[in-house]
């Protein structure tokens, strides 16, 4: 684990080395003989031939000193302290800027730290130093990776942007992608709900697809891949996290860089002895937040206006009344279902080093359980990593690491019936259980169904508790480097990688499941069990050659040359049984079932690529890449198999011109401009290729005998794909001013994506709905603002902020052939799955919520009464109802194309499913020990379809005995005619959209809160420790938000077509831990 120093002692002001200590992993004990193992020999036998051909070594002594910032003599924190030449024998300053080390007289001492330019004192007689460090400007910014390689941030001339890790690892979380949003300028990351084990979805500048992957190629220690689960790493094993986003950047990856890259790099050792750090945290998850449901008052109130002779029946007998159930006490179904939640996490790692050889050993686990019962995530993980220098012309370095996780409960978000999907989701049925029983009924939270509803609502409760569903992932990541400097300037690096994955999906359903019950009329399979099986590997092999050479002190020139190999494989098996006899068995019973539906697939792919870049710089002034990239794939026709991808890019730094030397207050100053292609190949592996099954549609009778099973074509092919192009123009600059204290970055980019890989319809006289084609383009463009400032920087006090706010639009410029628009309607168990809710239309962006306009409820003005009966006036438009049935208090649509009545064709766009700008803001207070951590975050502008509110506020299909949240309470009633809210069944016609349900889905996060503080070192020697911080940290504290359902960060059923639905999210989490960190 890497020393994580207090930034400063009480009373004196401190300075950090930016991001040079960070807290890391940590792992058992075991993994210290592990560690051990992997350096055969390596300090024995060095050792060894030292004593037997060495004089004997010279006396050492003791020195200790302090390190300080020249000008305002603040001690510096972590600063390293070596004996030249023996990298072993090193120590880091502590809070006071203070070390302690032991040298022999003559040695010489050197000391680095980030952002300061290096010092070296030659050890005399004394045996205290003071030693005063001058602030480099020109190494402030740090070393970013960028593709096959780091550079220094002021030498970059494309679009990079950094997570300073230190602050992400304060988040509570599992995965560092669940703490990653508004973090970056540019980089979307939202989840569908916050079920555990599910994913994020990333999202760099904008989606360039349509109907393929938008999420961007990850590189883990150099090892490209496309279905990364972030949820493998463990975060504190990640050494910096960086984000290649405009074509300079990302175009060496070719035809997987359109959508962005993410670049992590993982810890690697730390010099100095052998240390041992523990980071651990316990801590309780809540719901964030909870619907307001009816009472037993209100839910009665309405029985009685919607179905009176029920209500009557049920609730007003043996002369109870309506009055009676003011103040009764409700069935919390919410209560029953949700808990607080166990949360922990604990890292160990052990770090060393000796003259040649670097080892890192760390291991993890981490037990998070969910805010739903029976609902949780764990991942055990553990790490080796090697680096060895054989001599001064060949290193290696070896990393493995190992992950298995495991995740459990029903998806929330998913149907568990076929029938009235709708009311077998897990919130509806929660939501809408009743709040009260009738007169002289028996309770029903033991139950499995109420007796008075009409619909599939099983008891939620009972139904997490029965259904065993597991998924289990294991990961598997070996990388090994071997690095041979052929010369002084030409350096050849090899490098080979395989990533294993293995993913196993169980789910068993007894007779007291909602997917189990015979009780269900729908449930034709009984008690029921599946299991799913697949596995990915990977491998990779990289050959690089890279040259560097400096002229005349002037001319910096770097060239990188390279060749690699990749190739996926994938197979994939299921099974399933059905009426399974002996359900007391589990899952291992359902052999003895009716076999049900089989699965098996098998897939691979190849890829070989060459690449090549230059980097020139003129005395760091005037810098030029170039890149470029060729890929060969399996996955196209031997036609188009090769894509070719250039970049070019041109940075000025002004301020090391000579007219702004005068400019004292601007440290660096710089301008970018770059241009390059990038490319997505995001489609099967066989999907030019046309494609047939033996689907039941295809059994035939001959001679009316038993039906045969037949094949038939599935899908049409296409041997003309390849890939999709996107061209990027990025103009950047960089500033800092005032010795750093203020630094801002501002970009602009355009980015053209064409011949999209569109899943584009055909027309059905061809036997097919849809083909795969090149057709089509889509633009984003868009400003990026990051900013970091140092507000306070007294002796005792000091306030960092970073914030970033991005702004994207996206425009879809041409679809398929001559059409002008795609609709597209929620699919995948959803009862309106016939009616489209997003519009993509030329000059627009992807996506566009369509429906009707809702224009509140007929009111009295809006009929004549003849007799005792309202009639619509014949100016007024009907709502799609007959025009004799509609009545005051009904709902009210706007009649959009003037015909008199509600169709089709008065569906508009009501609304834009994209946020108009996104970002986040860090701020950083350190007094004397203590640190204070604050992370906002934030989304504007896009709005999300809340589909809870049509079955549960209003009862779009009027069944009995069904809850409604309790703004419905407030519905239309002759003494409350104001409401805007219909009247109990007056809903109108089913199976539209409309804007009433649509809502602002804008909001700003308390998103991390941490407080911690450190040990003196005077209190760290006297119990045995060299650092020691204690900690307390919130997750999703607080969110300030118009959206009236769970959690406006919402989007179940999310693609590029269909963002921003909401039906039966499972509930986002707040979390509170306690924390140590603690190294040895």
């Amino acid at each position: 684990m890497q020393n994580k120093l207090p930034q400063r002692n009480a009373g004196s002001e401190s300075k950090s080395c930016r991001s040079m200590w960070k807290s890391t992993p940590k792992i058992w004990l075991a993994c210290l003989l592990i560690g051990l193992a992997v350096l055969p020999g390596t300090w024995t036998e060095t050792t060894a031939a030292e004593s037997q051909t060495a004089a004997p070594a010279p006396a050492r002594k003791k020195v200790t000193g302090t390190v300080k910032a020249s000008g305002d003599g603040t001690p510096i924190i972590g600063a390293v302290v070596h004996q030249k030449d023996v990298a072993s024998n090193a120590v880091v300053t502590d809070k006071r800027g203070n070390f302690q080390i032991s040298v022999p007289t003559g040695a010489v001492l050197e000391i680095s730290c980030l952002g300061y330019i290096s010092r070296e004192v030659t050890v005399g007689e004394r045996t205290d130093y003071t030693i005063q460090m001058e602030t480099d400007v020109k190494q402030v910014d740090e070393v970013v990776v960028v593709g096959y390689g780091t550079q220094k941030k002021s030498d970059l001339t494309g679009s990079v942007g950094v997570t300073k890790m230190s602050d992400l690892n304060k988040a509570p979380v599992v995965s560092f992608d669940q703490a990653l949003a508004g973090r970056i300028a540019g980089v979307q990351v939202t989840s569908a709900d916050d079920q555990p084990g599910g994913g994020m979805d990333i999202v760099i500048r904008g989606g360039n697809s349509l109907t393929q992957s938008n999420s961007p190629l990850y590189v883990v220690d150099g090892f490209p891949m496309t279905d990364f689960n972030a949820a493998s790493l463990n975060p504190q094993d990640i050494k910096s996290i960086s984000i290649l986003k405009d074509a300079s950047a990302t175009a060496i990856y070719g035809s997987r860089g359109a959508n962005g890259v993410v670049m992590i790099e993982t810890q690697s050792g730390k010099p100095g002895r052998t240390t041992v750090s523990y980071d651990g945290y316990v801590g309780v998850a809540s719901t964030s937040n909870r619907m307001d449901l009816m009472n037993p008052y209100e839910f009665v109130a309405y029985q009685l206006e919607t179905n009176p002779t029920y209500a009557n029946s049920v609730y007003l007998k043996d002369g109870k009344t309506l009055e009676d159930y003011k103040g009764q006490k409700s069935i919390d179904w919410q209560e029953l279902l949700f808990r607080d939640a166990l949360i922990h996490s604990h890292s160990l790692s052990v770090n060393g080093c000796n003259d040649k050889t670097t080892f890192s050993v760390s291991g993890s686990y981490a037990n998070h359980e969910g805010v739903v019962d029976y609902s949780g995530y764990k991942r055990y993980r553990g790490r080796v990593y090697v680096n060895h220098k054989f001599n001064d012309r060949i290193r290696f370095n070896a990393a493995a690491d190992y992950s298995r996780d495991e995740s459990t409960g029903d998806i929330a978000s998913q149907s568990t019936n076929t029938t009235q999907q709708y009311a077998s989701y897990l919130m509806y049925r929660t939501w809408g259980a009743r709040p009260v029983m009738g007169v002289g009924q028996d309770d029903i939270t033991g139950s499995l169904f109420d007796p008075d509803a009409q619909d599939t609502r099983f008891n939620p409760v009972l139904d997490v508790k029965n259904s065993k569903r597991k998924k289990t992932g294991e990961y598997f990541r070996g990388n090994l480097n071997v690095s041979f400097k052929l010369h002084k300037n030409l350096e050849l690096m090899i490098k080979g990688g395989v990533y294993n994955r293995t993913w196993r999906e169980t789910g068993f359903y007894n007779s007291e499941t909602s997917k189990g019950s015979s009780e269900m009329a729908s449930n034709t399979k009984g008690v029921n069990g599946t299991v799913d099986f697949r596995e990915a590997r990977s491998w990779l092999n990289e050959n690089t050659l890279t040259y560097r050479k400096k002229f005349r002190n002037a001319h910096n020139l770097t060239v990188l040359l390279g060749w690699t190999l990749q190739g996926n494989n994938e197979d994939k098996w299921g099974f399933a049984g059905e009426q399974v006899p002996n359900e007391q068995l589990g899952i291992s019973g359902i052999d003895e079932g009716i076999p049900g539906k089989n699965t098996a697939y098998q897939s691979g792919n190849r890829m070989m690529s060459y690449l090549g870049r230059i980097d020139y710089n003129y005395k760091n002034r005037y810098l030029f890449t170039a890149t470029f990239r060729a890929d060969g794939s399996s996955k196209f026709s031997k036609d188009n198999r090769w894509g070719y991808f250039p970049s070019a890019a041109f940075a000025w730094r002004l301020s090391e011109e000579k007219f702004m030397k005068s400019v004292d207050f601007i440290n660096n100053a710089k301008i970018r401009v770059s241009y390059g292609q990038t490319g997505n190949d995001r489609i099967g592996d066989f999907s030019r290729y046309p494609q047939m099954n033996m689907a039941y549609g295809y059994y035939y009778s001959f001679n009316n005998k038993t039906p045969l099973p037949g094949i038939g074509n599935s899908s049409i092919g296409n041997l003309d794909l390849k890939w999709e192009t996107t061209d990027q123009t990025n103009v950047g600059l960089d500033l800092e001013l005032f010795s750093g204290r203020i630094a801002l970055t501002v970009d602009w980019y355009n980015k053209k994506t064409r011949d999209l890989l569109l899943n584009a319809s055909i027309p059905y006289t061809s036997g097919y709905s849809k083909i795969y084609k090149n057709v089509g383009s889509i633009r984003n463009r868009g400003w990026e603002f990051s900013l970091s400032t140092v507000n306070i920087a007294a002796r005792n006090f000091r306030w960092t902020s970073d914030f970033n706010i991005s702004f994207n639009k996206n425009r879809i410029l041409s679809l398929n052939d001559d059409e002008t628009r795609l609709l597209t309607a929620v699919t995948q168990g959803w009862e309106m799955s016939k009616v489209n809710l997003y519009m993509a239309e030329v000059g627009s962006s992807a996506a566009q919520f369509i429906g009707l306009i809702w224009d509140g409820v007929y009111n009295y003005d809006d009929f004549n009464l003849v007799g005792d009966k309202y009639v619509l006036k014949s100016d007024r438009a009907a709502n799609g109802s007959a025009r004799d049935m509609i009545q005051p208090g009904d709902i009210k649509y706007r009649d959009v194309d003037g015909d008199g009545t509600i169709t089709d064709k008065d569906v508009v766009v009501i609304g834009r499913a994209l946020p108009i700008h996104i970002g986040g803001f860090n701020n950083n207070f350190t007094w004397g020990r203590f640190n204070l951590n604050v992370f906002f975050q934030w989304s504007y502008g896009n709005d999300v379809m809340n589909a809870n509110r049509i079955y549960l506020e209003g009862n779009q299909t009027n069944r009995p005995a069904l809850n409604q949240f309790k703004s419905y309470a407030d519905r239309w009633t002759p003494e409350n005619s104001d409401s805007k809210m219909f009247r109990a069944g007056g809903q109108g016609p089913v199976g539209f959209y409309s804007s009433r349900t649509l809502e602002d889905g804008s909001f700003l996060r308390l998103k991390t809160l941490q407080l911690s503080y450190n040990l003196s070192a005077r209190a760290c020697r006297y119990i045995g420790v060299q650092n020691l911080s204690v900690y307390v940290s919130g997750q999703n504290l607080f969110t300030w938000t118009d959206y009236s359902g769970m959690d406006p960060e919402v989007s179940v059923r999310n693609s590029a077509l269909t963002p921003g639905f909401d039906y039966s999210a499972y509930p986002r989490s707040r979390t509170y831990v306690f924390g140590v960190k603690v190294t040895f």
